[in-house]
């Protein structure tokens, strides 16, 4: 008897091992970055900073722009998006002077992170570039998130 009972909770734990763990997509600040590729006027690759905030089924970003090695741009890619459930899409601009560019970016979440993928249209000087983005955002463990101010209160 004791054998089976062994046997069944080895199974159970076999079961429960093979299924893959649903994201819990929160209403919170998720940040991470982008790498992008080179651009004819830019040096290398670029890596930097995005952060997202999710309040329910909508969500808007800022992403960091820098087109030489120091400087970061004065203005920020800035846009919104939707988030369905374990999937993310993202939209935006940027703009300045003549150069501009529209992007897209979308992503699944996987516990509390997303992967994303996604372009940005390039247009300057009546030239137009496309280049690949990928990066990852992540949201603080659930600990840290602030309160909800009903259940602050009801405590």
């Amino acid at each position: 008897m004791v054998r089976l009972e062994h046997a069944v909770l080895a199974a159970a734990m076999m079961a429960a091992m093979g299924t893959p763990v649903a994201a819990e997509v929160l209403d919170a600040t998720y940040r991470g970055t982008m790498v992008c590729d080179k651009l004819p006027f830019t040096s290398d690759k670029m890596r930097e900073a995005i952060e997202v905030t999710i309040s329910g089924s909508t969500a808007r970003y800022t992403h960091v722009v820098r087109l030489r090695n120091a400087a970061v741009e004065a203005t920020a890619e800035q846009g919104t998006g939707k988030i369905d459930g374990q999937k993310i899409d993202l939209q935006g601009t940027w703009k300045s002077g003549s150069r501009e560019y529209q992007a897209k970016y979308s992503g699944s979440f996987v516990r509390r992170s997303a992967g994303l993928k996604g372009t940005q249209t390039w247009s300057d000087g009546g030239k137009t570039v496309t280049r690949a983005c990928a990066g990852a955002i992540k949201r603080p463990l659930k600990p840290f998130l602030p309160r909800d101010k009903k259940q602050a209160a009801a405590k």
